[in-house]
């Protein structure tokens, strides 16, 4: 893999997926799973600790509850982006990272800086969301 600076930003001009963009996000993805990892282990710890479920007034282990569950539900989605996250790992490694999974086209650098693990282009994203929306509208 390729060197890149700590300030380094992939640019347009540059051929697209080159050695540099896939080491600089490579790096943005293994930081943000890193922080992701810590947050919920600490979420988890600081969960475990503040127990009121043994406290004698119902509405103190109802809110408590629902503390909990709102905390679950957080560290749930944050497990499933780390899975995105390591799916777009093993892309780097593969060669596909930056491509889109239905058309094969360029994500594209913008794209890809906002959302690290999109898989489809706007296009594909967009017409994705419009069935989604017509199914739902059943």
């Amino acid at each position: 893999m390729v060197k890149i600076s700590k300030t380094y930003i992939p640019k347009e001009k540059e051929k697209y997926m080159c050695a540099k963009h896939l080491a600089f996000f490579k790096k943005k993805l293994m930081d943000w799973k890193a922080d992701l990892v810590k947050t919920n282990n600490e979420a988890l710890y600081n969960s475990s600790m503040d127990d009121n479920s043994t406290s004698a007034d119902i509405v103190d282990q109802a809110s408590s509850y629902t503390e909990k569950n709102v905390e679950m539900r957080a560290i749930n989605r944050q497990i499933k982006l780390i899975s995105k996250i390591d799916s777009a790992l093993k892309r780097i490694q593969n060669g596909t990272y930056g491509f889109c999974d239905e058309t094969g086209d360029p994500i594209g650098l913008k794209r890809l800086m906002a959302r690290p693990v999109a898989t489809l282009s706007i296009a594909a994203q967009e017409k994705h969301e419009k069935e989604e929306k017509v199914f739902a509208d059943d």
